[in-house]
């Protein structure tokens, strides 16, 4: 490779000052294609990461996620994603996300896999338990409060409005007074 083929001196000798285009290319760089042009499918979506609610396009091949971008479709983000939006690629394509439900028992020292069956029916058990054991019909004074002490609710960012309220209607159903999302916005 001669310094004709260095990208700087095409750059600074050709038509091309700016070095965004023939200047700045390669033969590897020509050989590459986006992400983009081998995706069978594009889901819109909503990023997950916060309460702003970016639209997302994502880009799917063979059955896999293979690029997310901004959708410049969206009245929220009109295509731009914040630096976790633009790396939510990896909450589905990471090899280190956990995609069995794990469980460490009290006073143990190493996790387990349970099937999710199992563990909702654990958490059911508990919150009904809890309930049981903390439940208040009245105060001290004989006024009534049906309520308990014993759990809380504490929504994540990510949630939508529907999701909150079926989550506000449960958790009040069951007697809890302590519901609280955080929300940013």
């Amino acid at each position: 490779m001669g310094v004709r083929d260095w990208p700087v001196y095409r750059q600074l000798t050709g038509p091309d000052r700016t070095g965004r285009g023939a200047a700045a290319k390669s033969a590897r760089s020509e050989r590459l294609t986006p992400r983009t042009a081998t995706a069978d499918s594009v889901a819109r979506s909503v990023c997950p990461y916060c309460a702003v609610g970016c639209g997302q396009k994502v880009f799917v091949a063979g059955g896999r996620v293979v690029q997310i971008e901004g959708d410049p479709d969206s009245p929220i983000s009109r295509g731009r994603l914040c630096p976790k939006g633009s790396a939510s690629k990896s909450l589905v394509t990471s090899p280190l996300r956990l995609t069995k439900v794990r469980y460490r028992r009290p006073y143990g020292t190493e996790w387990e896999d349970l099937d999710l069956d199992t563990a909702m029916e654990m958490i059911a058990d508990r919150v009904v338990a809890a309930r049981e054991q903390t439940w208040e019909d009245t105060d001290d004074e004989g006024r009534p409060l049906n309520r308990t002490l014993g759990f809380a609710s504490l929504g994540g960012a990510t949630l939508d409005n529907e999701e909150n309220y079926l989550i506000k209607k449960l958790f009040t159903a069951l007697g809890a007074i302590q519901i609280e999302n955080q929300a940013r916005i």
